[in-house]
């Protein structure tokens, strides 16, 4: 299982890090962290030092309830990042957390890697079409609604299946418009309660007849510092506990705000799994 990336072909069946780097001001976890060019250098240096595979910029906070800003906005966050990181790492990979196709666009005219969108192209009807004119990998996350409305609409019969339903036609959608890099995410916290995601997440392996890559974006959510009457600042432990059981049920990326705890449980896997043969 493949995805080509900047002319690279990344083999996912050895799971691969997509590190977090929030340049938003009010993300649940990390927001405001990054005041300058120099923090921000530094913090990518020791995300890929640590093993990220993937950095993924995010400048629109899409947390429940979250300010919604303009295009102009989102891409004065991003873009200037873009440009600085292609620049200083040389074959960096980044992924581009956006629901927009303008800064989409943007961003792979700079260098960027892939796309991660939230609304799987709900949000801007343009967006599809962009991943195909630059043939790069698109990551699509299940979602109903939008960040400022979705919690509101946190109702289903059965999520998983309503889930692997939406995903088998977005990915329709998605090869007939010749892409065919598709990896799914199905949306940990986006319009689901927190039964909703521990359901979800109990049969992440069901995700695997869909033929793609699944991504896990588990990481300092609340259904892991809820759970534990705790907060994001505190949630590692239980973080790198959830990625084991998304590994063993069959995640091939792990979305993480700390690469080098979710490396060392993708060692840890690998070696059970070697341990079986």
């Amino acid at each position: 299982m493949t995805i080509n990336c900047l002319g690279d072909l990344i083999d996912l069946t050895s799971p691969k890090i997509l590190g977090i780097v929030n340049l938003t001001p009010d993300s649940f976890y990390d927001g405001g962290s990054l005041k300058n060019e120099a923090s921000l250098l530094t913090k990518v240096e020791k995300m890929l030092q640590d093993g990220a595979d993937f950095i993924d910029l995010g400048g629109y906070s899409s947390r429940p309830g979250a300010t919604d800003i303009s295009v102009n906005e989102e891409m004065n966050r991003v873009l200037p990042v873009v440009k600085l990181l292609t620049k200083e790492f040389s074959g960096i990979r980044l992924s581009i957390d956006t629901f927009r196709s303008p800064v989409a666009k943007a961003c792979l005219d700079h260098g960027a890697a892939l796309i991660n969108d939230i609304s799987a192209g709900n949000l801007d009807t343009e967006m599809l079409k962009t991943i195909a004119t630059y043939h790069v990998p698109y990551i699509m996350m299940h979602m109903k609604g939008n960040p400022q409305n979705m919690q509101s609409l946190a109702s289903y019969k059965n999520i998983t299946q309503e889930v692997c339903f939406y995903f088998s036609e977005k990915i329709a959608e998605a090869h007939a418009l010749g892409i065919h890099d598709v990896i799914v995410d199905p949306g940990f916290g986006f319009a689901k309660t927190l039964d909703h995601n521990f359901e979800l997440l109990n049969n992440f392996e069901i995700l695997e007849q869909l033929d793609t890559p699944i991504l896990a974006g588990i990481s300092r959510k609340s259904m892991i510092y809820k759970t534990l009457n705790t907060t994001a600042d505190q949630a590692l432990n239980g973080t790198t506990a959830l990625h084991m059981i998304a590994l063993q049920k069959g995640a091939n990326i792990l979305r993480a705000h700390d690469v080098k705890e979710a490396k060392e449980c993708i060692t840890l896997f690998e070696q059970l799994k070697k341990a079986k043969m």
